[in-house]
């Protein structure tokens, strides 16, 4: 329900900036999952934005500067960091997309490095990405998305087999995530003859499995027309290395990418069910997407046995 309007300014021989992004927060501070699963305390203190905001800034992100706020009002004026997003810098230049992705992925370091700040008053540190979290994402999977891509799809044995998924990540190490990292939350700047990443929609970050950010950088929507398996594992291969020398908390290498496994699995299956969803109510433009992620689905599913009756039923789709 957020509203987003760019503004410009005419201020000639100051520092004002030439434009600046103007936002409606609309009427609810918290996303559905955290109001559903009441995962934050209400009514919250400040809007999530600005509190997250001042963490990310004081862990050096690159999210945008807030010039100013009027809770009351839920309105906000922050900087415009352009519309070059890292989704059409690649598919501008495809030939880039290791570059820039590695940049991508350099400010997610960066990011998950947040966990341990020696101040955790931010609220994103009281929110887990928790089994319970896992399991209720992928609702509208069972409810909405096979039933539209698979009818007929045997879906016993569906639930156990989620159960499972959302207790194997449930039970994973976390770090400080921004939860939506995609390719379309990330906006490419050149300061000089040097690319930077800018990072927007940072306000629902929580603590997560690290592999959780990877798997919606990496797999999200159309992802794959860039991303190809090679170029995916020389991506995580640089993850793996950079947050093992920078001391994040993690798991061993083998364990790791089962992790992102899981993860890739578990937002493809949120992601469809969503979608479909979306269709549904009149949010045109999302069905798309569904051969992609159904795709990336059987693609984590064929790599592993764990989940047989899932397997079964995509098969259909």
């Amino acid at each position: 329900m957020r509203r987003f309007w760019r503004g410009f300014i005419s201020a000639p021989g100051s520092e004002a900036p030439s434009s600046i992004v103007a936002i409606d927060l609309g009427p609810d501070d918290l996303p559905l999952y955290a109001r559903a699963l009441k995962l934050a305390p209400q009514p919250l203190a400040e809007p999530p934005f600005v509190n997250v905001h001042r963490l990310m800034r004081q862990i050096g992100a690159a999210v945008p500067e807030l010039y100013a706020a009027d809770p009351a009002q839920r309105r906000l004026m922050v900087e415009d960091v352009g519309e070059i997003s890292l989704y059409a810098a690649v598919k501008h230049d495809p030939r880039r997309a290791f570059d820039l992705y590695r940049l991508a992925i350099d400010e997610l370091i960066r990011i998950h490095q947040g966990t341990s700040f020696p101040t955790r008053k931010c609220m994103a540190y009281s929110i887990a990405y928790d089994r319970r979290l896992f399991r209720w994402e992928m609702d509208q999977f069972v409810e909405y998305g096979l039933p539209a891509i698979a009818p007929g799809a045997d879906s016993s044995g569906l639930g156990y087999e989620l159960d499972r998924l959302a207790h194997n990540l449930g039970a994973l190490p976390r770090v400080l995530s921004h939860r939506d990292y995609h390719f379309q939350n990330l906006f490419i700047q050149i300061i000089g003859a040097a690319p930077r990443i800018r990072v927007i929609d940072f306000q629902d970050a929580l603590m997560a499995p690290a592999a959780q950010d990877l798997s919606v950088l990496l797999t999200t929507r159309d992802t794959a027309r860039f991303i190809t398996p090679a170029l995916e594992a020389e991506l995580l291969d640089y993850y793996f290395a950079a947050a093992s020398s920078s001391g994040l908390p993690g798991l061993e290498r083998a364990a790791f990418l089962q992790s992102y496994r899981w993860c890739v699995l578990q937002h493809a299956l949120k992601v469809i069910g969503r979608f479909v969803y979306l269709e549904r109510t009149g949010k045109s433009g999302y069905s798309a997407y569904l051969p992609a992620t159904i795709a990336q689905a059987r693609r984590m599913l064929d790599a592993g046995r764990e989940f047989p009756a899932l397997r079964e039923a995509l098969r259909a789709a």
